[in-house]
């Protein structure tokens, strides 16, 4: 005799945002509690979204970016291989003047974005911003000025989720580039991190779609990379799935120069790597801009 699966029990497994893979623990559930059909549409729609089988395979982060000449602005978030720091990057990509008239520098304790030649600078409203501000033990790291919304709402003890719904996707149609967004949190020598991406309905600006995906006690040696385009085109097509789960090597030197030689050389602008000290909470930085 088959359990009955309560209306909670199906809401956990049946609403799945678009491109969250199913666990194998969810499909044993299922099936212990007598739900063979709908464990076998979980392994499907798993397929569907093709992110790696049941498992999220790792991905190079070397081979991701070579292999795609237009992420657009991008955000890497993990754990070196010794489990003792907290990596963070954050890159900009210009395929327009204005865009590519850019470098960052530092700002406090975060960084901003600054035009490399003021007199060519035509459109500040989307690429002048702060990338990164640190509030405490939590470092934000946006590609736009939700940096800002972020940093006063959770000063305010609003949560990132709670600070992110006062926002949508940029005004910069047809495009209507995706705001991706990340916080680290380190405290009591340990790290978790969460990310999110707000971004149009297939294109239908009518709608922001919002998704949020947190990870507590990431693993040494791993991370997750999350970028506004799937890559270059005409409009440029939003990053689709959850953030990809990518390899974290090197100390911070190897690992921003790795990310900085495998970005596309004609369109890359500037790149912000920070290496933490979970224990201590003392950092070290690093800044390559393509202008100087």
């Amino acid at each position: 005799m088959r359990s009955r699966m309560t209306y909670r029990e199906c809401m956990i497994f049946k609403s799945r945002p678009p491109g969250q893979h199913a666990t194998r623990a969810s499909r044993r559930f299922l099936y212990a509690h007598g739900h063979p059909e709908e464990a076998c549409q979980m392994e499907r729609i798993t397929n569907i979204y093709n992110i790696g089988g049941f498992e999220m395979k790792m991905l190079s982060l070397e081979q991701e970016l070579k292999g795609n000449d237009y992420p657009g602005r991008g955000i890497v978030i993990g754990k070196t291989k010794d489990g003792k720091k907290a990596a963070i990057a954050y890159f900009i990509m210009g395929r327009s003047e204005n865009s590519r008239n850019r470098v960052f520098v530092e700002d406090g304790e975060g960084i901003r974005t600054q035009a490399f030649d003021p007199s060519k600078l035509s459109d500040p409203s989307l690429i002048i911003y702060a990338p990164v501000r640190v509030l405490g033990n939590k470092t934000i790291v946006t590609n736009g000025d939700q940096t800002d919304t972020i940093y006063e709402l959770m000063d305010k003890q609003q949560t990132f989720e709670q600070a992110l719904r006062t926002r949508e996707f940029e005004p910069d149609a047809p495009n209507y580039t995706p705001r991706i967004s990340g916080i680290l949190h380190i405290e009591n020598g340990g790290c978790n991190y969460a990310m999110s991406i707000l971004k149009s309905n297939n294109g239908n600006p009518d709608a922001c779609n919002r998704y949020t995906f947190a990870y507590n006690n990431p693993a040494a040696g791993e991370g997750h990379f999350i970028h506004t385009y799937m890559g270059d085109g005409n409009p440029l097509p939003s990053f689709e799935g959850e953030p990809k789960l990518v390899e974290i090597s090197g100390d911070m030197n190897e690992f921003g120069d790795m990310v900085w030689n495998s970005l596309n050389d004609d369109n890359k602008v500037s790149l912000f790597i920070r290496f933490i000290d979970i224990e201590t909470g003392n950092y070290e930085s690093k800044i390559y801009n393509k202008n100087v």
